[in-house]
């Protein structure tokens, strides 16, 4: 892959949450799905368009002082309560959590590491023990100081209700405030996992204990009714603050008396934010390509073409894939079909597809060449990985290498092309992903053809999305495509593991399974997985993660069939310039310039 020198980590975003532990929240994975951006419903919202209303007026701020995003708020916004568990841009959870709200820590996608924010540094007391140091100077945008009070709030509130990280609550026993400006994270000792605490303190946004307190005495503790406040007006640390929003856009206005000027050297250079609501993908990259938008994190097919036709846009990388690898959608199997519990199967399909071809036409080439690990391939991940020791299980496009593994195992052909094996008619086998995720249902269609090569017959199936949730989560599937979970920080591959191979805690099928959907069953990767998190020892970990993958390179529970970005960060320079591009020595990694260390974009562009 063409990262030069750039090593690359990706953190747990909303699905990782939904898919680390079997709580209450739905895996819907729309906060950043393929090609097609979730879908908001209407609320009633300030008129901000009328004169004479208490809202500024959509005129009301210049071009060259505002930033204009897209890709993120595909509806109008409903609410903007990070309790409510589908709050609007900016306060959506795990893509934009810098502008109003802040974490601890911001994570570097570019280098793995945590970089301070509200917290100042951390620092492991015991084994048991995460101390926290707060930055003195930070300060809420309505001037109350920030406090340890309001961070030991934040993570009790998801003890007290069920809300977005109520999950880390599985790992950790109690949170405490060691004086005003530092706290301790106690960790659950029968559940240590350091990795997800530490994941914690970069992707949990805090929220103000003053305000909050009273919303919910205001509604005696019911969640529920917590959970309908709108909360127009947020009260946060971050550098931004509500302006307006209406049913096309969301504006936000810069807080000249941040608190973490010192931190930054300076105020951010857009005086003001906004999110412009698109109908659809075409809409968006049509208005992107003209300069109306600054920075897209949509899917946008053949995006070279916009700067061979004397567009100013820039992608992170300068040449192919353009973007960052980020995570890896792949096939599932139910491990309990008959033929395809076959791991000779599995591998033949494997070895069918052709992922080339998926890369072009599904993604527009923005994958690398395919190395099937648990791995993302980059030099961040795979220093967890003896790659000479898994080499041999690694697969390639192979298609009479497929055909002659089934006919080793006596998978016959039938007069209609179709192998049988122990009686077992090889397909027809569903393949299923969302209706309307154009890049996911291509790559499916690509891996149907193949199959058909080596005599497996497999149908594409595109239901909606809520049908496909419940068939992956019941496991009412025969072969079905999601994204296993991203990382968990410091950059391992452990939650993605994870996802993909625990059996411990998963439901039968039937039931809801918000992790290894295809109910795969190995003990020793049991094992495993639960032992990361108690390794220091970089070598141990190298060697443990080695052992898995063979596992899992062996078995085959899955099948990754791209790399795929996190996030989509594209940039056009019509309007402000000095975007992070690779190599330019700034450190400022492509999280859409809102998100994590991205956020440091927003203090280099200029006009």
């Amino acid at each position: 892959m063409r990262f030069k020198t750039v090593t690359i980590m990706i953190c747990a975003f909303v699905l990782a949450f939904s898919l680390l532990a079997a709580c209450s929240n739905n895996n819907n994975n729309t906060s950043n799905p393929p090609e097609n951006g979730n879908t908001g419903t209407n609320q009633n919202s300030p008129d901000s368009t009328d004169p004479g209303g208490d809202q500024p007026t959509a005129e009301a701020t210049s071009r060259n002082e505002t930033l204009y995003v897209n890709g993120i708020q595909w509806g109008p916004p409903t609410n903007f309560n990070l309790i409510s568990g589908n709050p609007a841009f900016p306060i959506n959870y795990g893509n934009s959590r810098e502008l109003i709200y802040e974490t601890l820590f911001m994570i570097n996608m570019l280098d793995g590491n945590l970089e301070p924010l509200l917290g100042t540094e951390y620092s492991w007391s015991d084994d048991l023990t995460l101390h926290i140091e707060l930055n003195p100077d930070a300060k809420w945008n309505d001037g109350t100081p920030f406090t340890s009070d309001d961070v030991v709030y934040t993570y009790k509130l998801a003890d007290k209700y069920e809300i977005n990280w109520t999950s880390y609550w599985d790992y950790i026993s109690d949170v405490t405030a060691d004086g005003p400006h530092a706290v301790n994270i106690l960790l659950n000792p029968d559940n240590p996992n350091k990795l997800t605490v530490l994941e914690s303190i970069e992707l949990i946004p805090m929220l103000p204990k003053h305000i909050w307190e009273a919303i919910e005495q205001k509604h005696s503790g019911d969640l529920a009714e917590i959970r309908k406040e709108v909360n127009p007006d947020p009260v946060g640390t971050g550098p931004y603050k509500m302006y307006y929003y209406n049913d096309q856009k969301i504006t936000l206005i810069r807080d000249d008396n941040y608190w973490g000027q010192s931190l930054f050297g300076g105020l951010p250079a857009p005086k003001y934010i906004t999110h412009v609501i698109y109908k659809d993908n075409a809409a968006g990259d049509l208005a992107f390509k003209n300069g109306e938008v600054d920075v897209s994190q949509q899917f946008i097919p053949q995006v070279w073409k916009m700067w061979e036709d004397g567009a100013p846009v820039k992608t992170y990388l300068e040449e192919e894939p353009y973007y960052l690898a980020g995570s890896m959608p792949s096939i599932f199997f139910n491990m309990s079909e008959p033929g395809l519990d076959n791991a000779d199967v599995r591998r033949a399909i494997a070895m069918a597809i052709d992922y080339d071809k998926i890369s072009e036409l599904a993604m527009s080439g923005y994958s690398d060449t395919l190395k099937p690990s648990l791995t993302l391939n980059t030099p961040a991940e795979m220093k967890y990985i003896e790659e000479d020791e898994i080499k041999s299980l690694q697969w390639t496009t192979d298609v009479e290498a497929a055909n002659q593994l089934l006919d080793d195992i006596g998978a016959e052909k039938g007069g209609d092309g179709i192998r049988v094996l122990n009686g077992v008619r090889l397909g027809p086998y569903d393949i299923e992903a969302p209706y309307g995720w154009s890049d996911w249902n291509a790559a499916l269609e690509i891996v149907a053809q193949n199959a058909k090569a080596i005599g497996i017959e497999i149908r594409t199936k595109f239901p909606e999305a809520p049908v496909w949730t419940n068939d992956l989560q019941t496991g009412k599937f025969d072969i079905i495509m999601n994204t296993p979970a991203g990382n968990v920080s410091p950059s391992q591959p452990w939650n993605r593991a994870r996802t993909i191979m625990y059996s411990k805690g998963v439901a039968p099928l039937g039931e809801m399974a918000f992790w290894n959907w295809g109910r795969y069953q190995n003990d020793r990767a049991d094992e495993i997985i639960d032992q990361i998190p108690t390794v220091t020892d970089e070598a141990q970990l190298k060697t443990l993660y080695t052992e898995l993958t063979k596992i899992w390179l062996t078995d085959i529970p899955s099948i990754p069939l791209m790399y795929r970005p996190w996030v989509f960060y594209t940039v056009n320079e019509s309007v402000w310039k000095g975007f992070p591009v690779e190599g330019d020595g700034s450190n400022t990694p492509p999280q859409i310039a809102m998100d994590g260390a991205g956020i440091k974009a927003l203090y280099q562009i200029h006009n």
